[in-house]
């Protein structure tokens, strides 16, 4: 018996599968350090919460890539046969898997690397075409059928966007392309994520993933698919249900500083998001954050805080579900620039990005609809 229950171990183990996560250096820090930061901040207005609500990029004429300017953790995968390596953000944000591709016609894609498709015995053209543009149409392409390999995974019949069209500054990017994990729901032309295949085509054990961030530039970032592991937390695992089933979002009941509430009174809804770098939130409740720590802008208009007070800011607690998960100021504050990794929204929205994200394992659970956190180890 003991042996059968080892040998179940084993097999479960082999079912999980893990893909590394690099850190770069995000575009906001390279235009920050060359100095070009306020002039691009002229022409390309960041606006978080428009990659949810496409509406409001066509309000403000943002460019919804610029959404991305401050993510800085991706991975590997591989497309087509013989295999294609692309480095991909792993978004929650976002349901499609795209590249670019040896047709794409903007100076943004000649420094990424491209998907050949006369390349790939196993590809399979279609005459669909693709915009996801969150309201701006920051990439055009079509979509096509390939081998997607994912960690140890292979992922056969996958669809995915080839990109014949980016955002010029798309070019500073650090990654080629976007494999969202997010619900099928909001996958852009009905494309199914490679997440929904992963668990269809019979090669995970759990439904489920999860995401474990490293802090401070540290190695060790990854994410597992099929399941998680109790040595990247602490503590005890706090599942939280979905309020809404297509991006992975949840109910805050409030956000306290010092035991008082600063935003989300009554509570408020979020959405967990490897996608995004920052935490954002309402206009008036991150004014009040912006208050309580002393912050004001700088000649980049940018928030920023006195670096010598650092030490001495309370903690950001998030109120989820009855368990308080307080975020230090260690973690909102930028360590090199002093400046809050806090960022408002126009609307009643909170996204708990990366600086929340590396505080706590996250596991992403399609089984039951919940999310589950834990402080990290």
């Amino acid at each position: 018996m003991k042996w059968l229950f080892l040998l179940g171990l084993v097999a479960l183990s082999e079912c999980l599968v893990k893909v590394p996560l690099h850190k770069g250096k995000s575009l906001r820090d390279r235009l920050r350090e060359d100095g070009k930061l306020k002039d691009f901040l002229k022409t390309h207005q960041v606006n978080l919460a428009s990659k949810y609500f496409p509406g409001l990029a066509a309000q403000v004429a943002t460019e919804p890539m610029t959404n991305y300017m401050d993510t800085t953790y991706y991975g590997t995968i591989s497309i087509g046969t013989p295999p294609q390596n692309f480095n991909v953000i792993f978004d929650s944000g976002s349901a499609n898997l795209w590249v670019p591709s040896t047709s794409c016609t903007s100076s943004a894609c000649s420094n990424h690397n491209e998907f050949n498709p006369s390349s790939s015995s196993t590809f399979q053209a279609t005459s669909q075409s693709l915009s996801i543009g969150y309201g701006t149409g920051s990439m055009t392409g079509v979509l096509g059928y390939d081998t997607v390999q994912v960690g140890g995974l292979t992922v056969t019949n996958q669809v995915f966007g080839l990109a014949y069209t980016e955002a010029d500054f798309f070019s500073q990017m650090p990654f080629d392309g976007i494999l969202g994990v997010a619900y099928p729901s909001i996958a852009s032309d009905g494309a199914t994520p490679v997440f929904d295949n992963m668990w269809s085509q019979g090669l995970l054990s759990q439904d489920l993933f999860s995401v474990y961030l490293s802090a401070n530039g540290a190695s060790g970032s990854v994410v597992i698919f099929g399941g998680y592991e109790t040595s990247y937390y602490s503590g005890a695992m706090n599942w939280i249900p979905l309020s809404s089933q297509g991006y992975w979002q949840i109910t805050v009941d409030s956000v306290t500083m010092n035991g008082n509430v600063i935003a989300c009174n009554g509570g408020c809804q979020a959405i967990v998001d490897t996608g995004t770098s920052l935490i954002a939130g309402s206009s008036s409740g991150v004014a009040n954050i912006q208050n309580a720590v002393g912050a004001y802008q700088d000649s980049n208009g940018e928030y920023v805080v006195n670096c010598n007070s650092v030490g001495s800011l309370p903690d950001m607690v998030f109120n989820i579900n009855g368990v308080q998960y307080p975020v230090p100021a260690s973690a909102y504050i930028n360590q090199n620039y002093c400046t809050l990794n806090v960022q408002q929204t126009p609307v009643d929205l909170w996204i708990l990005g990366d600086v929340f994200i590396r505080e706590y394992y996250v596991v992403f659970d399609r089984t039951n609809n919940y999310v589950g956190l834990a402080p990290i180890a």
